[in-house]
C-alpha cells in the first residue's frame, strides 16, 4: 500500500493530496512536495493509506522539510516584501490603473505572483518587463475579484469575533444576489450586510430564513 498525505500550504492555495512512500511523515510535519506550480512547502494535515491509485494522478511529496527550507521560507516574506514595494513603485510610475493586493513567491523562486485589482483589463507588459529586469525571474500577474482581495488579505471580520470567513473556511467565493437579501427580509441597509471587501457578505448564502442562522461569526450582526 502506499501513503498519501494531504499538505496544507502557507499560501491562498487549498489543501493538496500528496504520494509520500517511504518519506515516514508525520500529521504536523513540515515537507517538500512537487506540484504544478513549482516545488512548494507545506505541512502535513493528514495521512491515510491507499490500495488503487489507478484513478489519481497525485504529485509526490520530496522529503521532510529541512533546517534550511524553514530558514528559506522564513526569508521569503523578505523578498515578498521588496517585490510588493518594487511593483507598486513602478505602477505609479507607469500610471497604470491598477491597486497591488498582494505578492506570492513561489518557495523556489522559479516564480513570482502579483495580486491586483482593476475595474478594467490592464496593459502590465511594460510592468512584467521592469519587474522581470530587477527580480530575475519569472512574472505572474493574476487579476483578481474583491472577494478574492479579501480573501488574500485576510484580518478581522465583520463581526468582530474572528478572521474573516473567505479566508476561514471558504473554497469557493460565490456572488451573493440582492435577490437573496430580499428572500431572507433583511432589508437594504448595505453597510450593515457589506463586508470588507465592499460586496454583500458571503454568510447571506448561508442564511436561513433570515434569522441569522448561518455563519456563526456573522450571526451577531444579523
Amino acid at each position: 500500500m502506499v501513503e498519501i498525505a494531504t499538505v496544507r500550504f502557507f499560501s491562498e492555495k487549498p489543501t493538496d493530496q500528496f504520494l509520500a512512500h517511504d518519506l515516514f511523515l508525520r500529521i504536523g510535519d513540515r515537507c517538500i512536495v512537487a506540484t504544478d506550480r513549482g516545488v512548494e512547502l507545506g505541512m502535513v494535515v493528514d495521512l491515510r493509506r491507499a490500495e488503487n491509485l489507478q484513478e489519481q494522478r497525485l504529485h509526490k511529496a520530496l522529503r521532510k522539510a529541512t533546517e534550511r527550507d524553514l530558514y528559506l521560507h522564513e526569508k521569503k516574506k523578505d523578498r515578498e516584501d521588496f517585490a510588493f514595494n518594487l511593483c507598486r513603485k513602478r505602477i505609479k510610475v507607469r500610471k497604470l490603473p491598477m491597486k497591488l493586493s498582494k505578492v506570492e513567491y513561489i518557495f523556489d523562486g522559479s516564480r513570482v505572483i502579483f495580486y491586483f485589482t482593476a475595474d478594467h483589463r490592464v496593459d502590465f507588459r511594460e510592468l512584467v518587463k521592469d519587474l522581470a529586469r530587477q527580480l530575475r525571474t519569472r512574472i505572474e500577474m493574476r487579476q483578481i475579484g474583491a472577494r478574492d482581495e479579501a480573501r488574500l488579505i485576510g484580518g478581522l471580520g465583520c463581526c468582530g469575533l474572528g478572521e474573516n470567513c473567505s479566508k476561514l473556511f471558504l473554497k469557493e467565493l460565490s456572488s451573493v444576489s440582492v435577490r437573496t437579501v430580499k428572500e431572507q427580509g433583511l432589508g437594504m441597509n448595505l453597510n450593515r450586510l457589506s463586508g470588507m471587501c465592499g460586496r454583500l457578505k458571503c454568510c447571506l448564502n448561508f442564511e436561513t430564513g433570515g434569522n441569522g442562522g448561518g455563519c456563526l461569526n456573522c450571526s451577531a450582526e444579523h
